[in-house]
């Protein structure tokens, strides 16, 4: 089987504004075509030791496979977490339109 070509990323944090921030940073960067921002929602985890309940935005990222490592090193030097949730799932089927367009945004520099 073949990796995907086009992946769904989520991450979270704790205000709407910094989940804006990530998403903008994102696609100016190209890294993803687009991000939606949804929130709040409630997070329940572990975190040194302890149950934590908190208050978090989601921020799910549409982008490519061939963009991820991109990304993730995007998001973990943007996130203010020690530890952020950085989910990577693939999409097995969409819109051909859709799709195209994604890898288009997505496209790296040397590609436009």
């Amino acid at each position: 089987m073949t990796d995907p070509a086009w992946l769904t990323v989520l991450t979270t944090t704790d205000s709407e504004e910094k989940a804006r921030t990530l998403a903008r940073g994102a696609v100016e960067a190209r890294l993803a075509a687009c991000a939606q921002v949804s929130g709040p929602v409630t997070s329940v985890y572990r975190w040194q030791d302890a149950v934590e309940t908190g208050q978090e935005w989601q921020v799910l990222f549409k982008t490519t496979a061939l963009r991820y490592d991109e990304l993730e090193a995007h998001l973990l030097l943007a996130h203010d977490y020690d530890t952020p949730e950085i989910i990577a799932t693939p999409v097995v089927r969409g819109s051909s339109r859709y799709l195209a367009w994604v890898a288009a945004e997505t496209a790296p520099p040397a590609a436009l």
